[in-house]
């Protein structure tokens, strides 16, 4: 788990609610943007979208050091959730990079070409290879794993105009040598029977814990909104995540893309409590899980 934080990071930049102030007087560990990493061997690596942070996260890696060719890397591509600025901007400075693929649904992959320009701008690099993310349908990833997408809302960036169809996905990883399986969906903005369908067969969940209620923007910026969840699907109270993730108790079950404003980020709250008694975790950025 190379970052863990939702888009702006944590603390962000222009933000002093409670969460971000304690992170600024060293009280609670700085988080980078949500990005996971996986792989079936160790040598060949896949990131599940490309956050803003993405050099840092990489060089901190010690799976991400080059070689043995001066200019080798073991990242293989980048499959996108969305067309979300946090998590695609980190394709841009891997523009030096060759032979990388790029996997997203139609709708991200039509809004990252034309509207945000990456399509023009990795052309004139080194010529990495465009794949639409089906829904549905499996494919494979070099190193042995096997990715499927899953359609699950249409949130769709500002920078661009509404297309039919969906925007977001969850992502599949599976690993036919030893079995396990992780469910990677970082934005939800429902918890549906379709999603709930997902789980079945899953190891490890990685869930949508932008937000601890739906009004904890603009409680915690004082500029209130009434409904802040913003299509991510809240953690707490009757309608969150946190009383449907209770009902799965074998599957590990993690939380991220946690926003600067989550009390979830100070593990001394009393959110942060709640969750742990239903088995539920959030872990620092560069966790390691192996399934």
């Amino acid at each position: 788990m190379l970052g863990t934080a939702a888009g702006g990071g944590f603390p962000q930049w222009n933000c002093a609610c409670p969460p971000c102030s304690l992170a600024r007087k060293g009280l609670l560990p700085s988080r980078t943007q949500d990005c996971l990493a996986v792989s079936g061997n160790g040598v060949d690596w896949w990131l599940l979208n490309a956050s803003p942070d993405i050099r840092t996260q990489l060089v901190d890696a010690p799976e991400f050091t080059p070689g043995p060719g001066r200019r080798d890397t073991p990242l293989r591509g980048v499959l996108l959730t969305s067309a979300e600025l946090d998590h695609s901007l980190g394709v841009f400075s891997l523009r030096e990079g060759g032979g990388q693929a790029l996997h997203a649904p139609a709708n991200a992959l039509a809004a990252l070409r034309a509207d945000l320009g990456l399509g023009p701008v990795l052309d004139k690099y080194a010529g990495w290879s465009w794949h639409e993310a089906v829904p549905e349908q499996p494919f494979p990833l070099t190193g042995g794993l096997v990715a499927t997408a899953h359609a699950l809302g249409v949130k769709r960036p500002k920078y661009t105009d509404e297309r039919p169809g969906p925007w977001v996905v969850a992502y599949r990883v599976h690993d036919p040598v030893t079995g396990g399986t992780l469910l990677y969906a970082p934005c939800l903005a429902a918890w549906t029977p379709e999603f709930e369908a997902l789980l079945a067969g899953v190891d490890c969940l990685l869930l949508d814990g932008t937000f601890a209620s739906p009004d904890e923007m603009g409680e915690r910026t004082g500029h209130s909104k009434g409904q802040s969840a913003m299509g991510h699907l809240p953690v707490l109270g009757d309608g969150g995540s946190l009383p449907e993730l209770r009902r799965f108790p074998a599957v590990r079950r993690i939380y991220t893309h946690l926003n600067n404003t989550n009390p979830l980020l100070d593990p001394a709250s009393p959110e942060s409590a709640e969750i742990a008694a239903a088995g539920v975790e959030v872990v620092p950025d560069g966790a390691v899980i192996t399934l």
